[in-house]
């Protein structure tokens, strides 16, 4: 296959708001050994890129300057040493950076092929999320079947892929949102609903469960949900923090929580995990979820497309926080 030597690109020009991701020509990237080369069709729009593009979030040595986590489209070559693909593949793929842009080299232990039936938009919508929710709710939080989990920002790409796989791996859900739309989305995909406008999240819970807890809290916020998040925690519950939107410090918190229930505090970045993890991650996700997103099942929800180089536009949609799913980017 020939392949053109230059290609569009959205760059982060300087460190700001959504007008800063402008694009510019550049070099085709090259497929190293053990990666293969995907020409992109779709790219999906995660928090991480917003923040990254901010200059909020920490970069280690090697990682593309150039936002995407998430990819679907063809293989177009293949580095030294990949077996697993041959050209003409369709696959999705976490990125270690790079994905808006016509072409992206990832590592193939992070490309998984496409389940049948789902089109570009859809399965570039599927890696980044369904990594974090996999490696975090199922993973460090040992979700499993007959337990209950708490998710933050229900509504979100995050959000939407947990609950769709607590209800697939049967897990009582519930999960925060600030409207009465977005309510009404959780209870669509099978979670119970809790406005935290309106409603204290954790008197939710100790009614609902009869003070018993949540085994796992999902959480997006930080700092300002902590207190209200070990309440929620039944005995031996497990609190995963994936962000910080509400602060990255934890004030007035009650150390003796955390002891009388033997609470487990912990969380990741997916971005720094190492090539053999997130390849193990990949694993896992092909024998357990793959089946059930080729069944038609627990498709990620499609909030809206935006073309590639309005990357600007979708940015600003999800920090303006009224989408339901995700925002992904259609480039070719």
């Amino acid at each position: 296959m020939t392949l053109p030597k230059e290609m569009t690109l959205i760059e982060i020009t300087a460190p700001g708001g959504p007008e800063v991701l402008q694009p510019r020509r550049a070099d085709v990237p090259v497929a190293g050994p053990g990666e293969i080369l995907v020409r992109v069709h779709a790219a999906g729009v995660n928090r991480p890129d917003a923040l990254q593009r901010a200059g909020k979030y920490p970069m280690k040595p090697g990682m593309s300057p150039i936002p995407g986590l998430e990819i679907a489209g063809e293989v177009v070559a293949l580095g030294d040493g990949v077996s697993e693909y041959a050209v003409g593949d369709k696959v999705c793929a976490l990125t270690n950076g790079g994905g808006y842009a016509q072409f992206c080299s990832v590592p193939a232990t992070q490309a998984l092929p496409i389940p049948q039936g789902m089109d570009w938009i859809q399965a570039a919508a599927v890696p980044e999320t369904f990594f974090t929710v996999w490696a975090n709710l199922f993973g460090l939080g040992g979700a499993h079947e007959g337990q209950r989990a708490l998710i933050h920002g229900g509504t979100s790409g995050i959000g939407t892929t947990a609950l769709m796989l607590c209800r697939e791996f049967g897990l009582q859900a519930f999960a925060t949102a600030g409207s009465a739309d977005k309510c009404a989305a959780i209870a669509k995909l099978g979670g119970e609903p809790i406005n935290y406008r309106e409603q204290d999240f954790a008197q939710v819970i100790a009614e609902k469960t009869a003070d018993k807890g949540v085994n796992v809290v999902l959480d997006i916020m930080g700092g300002s949900y902590l207190s209200n998040n070990l309440k929620a925690l039944a005995m031996e519950g497990r609190l995963v923090m994936l962000g910080f939107l509400g602060g990255g410090k934890g004030n007035d918190v009650d150390l003796l929580t955390i002891m009388a229930k033997r609470a487990i505090i912990t969380g990741s970045l997916l971005r720094s995990r190492t090539k053999d993890e997130k390849a193990a991650i990949a694993a896992q996700l092909r024998e357990h979820v793959w089946p059930v997103l080729a069944a038609g099942r627990c498709l990620p929800i499609i909030d809206k497309v935006y073309e590639y180089t309005d990357a600007a536009q979708a940015h600003a949609r999800m920090e303006g926080g009224d989408h339901i799913g995700k925002i992904v980017l259609r480039v070719a």
